[in-house]
């Protein structure tokens, strides 16, 4: 096979390799990869524990309304007594127990349980925007990694192609065809591509451990990601839909709630309570009260009484308007925020939008500009071969063809990481979404919200916590093995 043959076929192969890379015959998918961080991603299943934990709020703060009931029992030796006692005891077992039933606390309990209700459904919100946020760093880590093993073939393929295009020059040297100058920027070319494919490689690397990162385990043969659902036709419909499922948003809103509630459990402190309580008593005095005269004693008694108390507070030193007002501006400040988040989702989910399309324009593009650098690419081969264009000429071709080829790759991958991150601006970026097959039923937090609520037995006690994410330290580190090199046919 002459030069220009085997040039031919490199470019060809090289062609073949981006489609390989990105649609290989048994290969994980990105689904795969999304079930994969759902189940063991470590962030996100410390966002569940964390919403756990909120959910306790509103037992402990359910707590407060609840009946308190104590028992204290007390031991007393009486070591020395006065000398003018005659009748003390030597020793006294006193067993008290007391009930105490909040009737009426000025409305602080209702509304620090209210509040606490808010909370969790924002935390609930959150743990949404939590996975939406790991998806998407899972999807940009996918696509990099097929971004990075096609830039990749690509560098391996020019150097391959230089490395002819230098044996071919230095052949046209020997025989007087060509000077020593083309023969030096071939060198030069060469050189350069070789330290394009280290970087290349170093960039492969990286892109794995990333996905290893996230994923908990490595990428081996990605394929081609599915075409994405759900995306809008207008950027007026991407921010209806924003506005209106953006798990950000709508934890803003409920936390904003849950400081209302706040302000007003705040204000309860200068209302009188109302509470009910009863006590009941037991002492023995092992037949050492009355000394000499103990038997004319009754050596054990029992006593009780229940009561209603009713607490007014007249003056606290101004301490209950203050924490009032602390909570109104507290309030304010959750009441702004509402806006700045909305502000911040119209303006992800615009520029998601954009992105998007602007990615999808330099797909069409790149496919033109592949397209018409193949073609001039050899025509300037055909024409260097009778000496109308130099081998600098070819040199610039070749290169005009490698990075139309990599503005493809690249526009592809950000076309797709880009409306991604739109659908999750949008709320539409979660497993229930994107019909995933975990395993196992979707993670609920409602099912240990309901679980929780209505407790109120003390011993009441979980399994020992225990890490549910998967390692990676016995994952083997990454290298930048790509496959089998493809080889130009003879």
């Amino acid at each position: 096979m002459n030069a220009r043959a085997r040039l031919n076929a490199l470019s060809f192969g090289v062609a073949s390799m981006a489609v390989a890379v990105g649609a290989p015959a048994h290969a994980d998918s990105l689904r795969d990869a999304l079930a994969n961080a759902y189940n063991t991603n470590p962030t996100l299943e410390a966002a569940r524990a964390n919403q756990r934990a909120t959910d306790e709020d509103v037992p402990i703060n359910r707590a407060n309304a609840e009946p308190n009931v104590t028992v204290t029992a007390t031991h007393i030796e009486f070591v020395r007594q006065s000398a003018n006692s005659f009748t003390a005891p030597e020793r006294n077992l006193g067993v008290n127990a007391q009930l105490q039933v909040p009737i009426y606390q000025g409305g602080g309990i209702k509304n620090s349980i209210r509040a606490a209700k808010e909370r969790v459904a924002a935390g609930q919100a959150d743990l949404r925007g939590t996975e939406s946020a790991i998806f998407s760093q899972t999807v940009a880590a996918y696509m990099d990694v097929l971004r990075t093993e096609a830039l990749a073939s690509l560098a391996a393929n020019q150097v391959e192609v230089l490395q002819v295009n230098l044996e071919a020059t230095s052949d046209r040297f020997e025989i007087g065809d060509l000077t020593r100058t083309d023969v030096a920027q071939s060198q030069s070319r060469l050189a350069v591509a070789q330290g394009n494919l280290q970087s290349a490689y170093g960039n492969l690397i990286s892109a794995r451990e990333t996905y290893i990162q996230l994923v908990g385990k490595a990428p081996e043969n990605l394929e081609a990601p599915p075409p994405l659902p759900g995306l809008p036709d207008t950027v007026g419909l991407a921010v209806v839909s924003a506005l209106e499922n953006n798990p950000d948003l709508i934890a803003a809103k409920e936390r904003a709630e849950a400081a209302g509630f706040d302000t007003k459990a705040a204000g309860s402190a200068r209302l009188p309570t109302i509470s009910g309580f009863a006590n009941a008593d037991y002492s023995d005095f092992f037949g050492t009260l009355g000394g000499p005269i103990a038997a004319e004693f009754n050596q054990r008694e029992t006593t009780a009484n229940i009561g209603v108390r009713v607490t007014i507070p007249l003056f606290q030193g101004g301490g209950p308007a203050a924490r009032k007002r602390q909570a109104g501006a507290r309030e304010s400040a959750a009441l702004e925020n509402v806006i700045a988040t909305e502000r911040d989702i119209i303006q992800q989910t615009r520029s998601a939008y954009a992105s998007w399309q602007a990615a999808n324009a330099v797909i069409e593009s790149s496919k033109t500009a592949v397209e018409s650098a193949e073609v001039s690419l050899e025509g300037v081969r055909a024409e260097n071969s009778i000496g109308n264009r130099t081998i600098l000429d070819v040199l610039n071709a070749e290169q005009e063809l490698l990075q139309a080829r990599a503005d493809l790759v690249t526009a592809r991958r950000n076309a797709y990481v880009a409306g991604f991150t739109l659908l999750a601006a949008m709320g539409r970026a979660e497993a229930r979404d994107l019909n995933l097959d975990t395993g196992g039923p979707l993670y609920d937090p409602q099912v240990n919200y309901e679980r929780v609520r209505g407790k109120v037995w003390d011993w009441d006690t979980d399994p020992t916590p225990a890490p549910n994410s998967t390692r990676t330290v016995d994952i083997p580190a990454s290298d930048a093995t790509i496959g089998p090199t493809l080889e130009p046919s003879d």
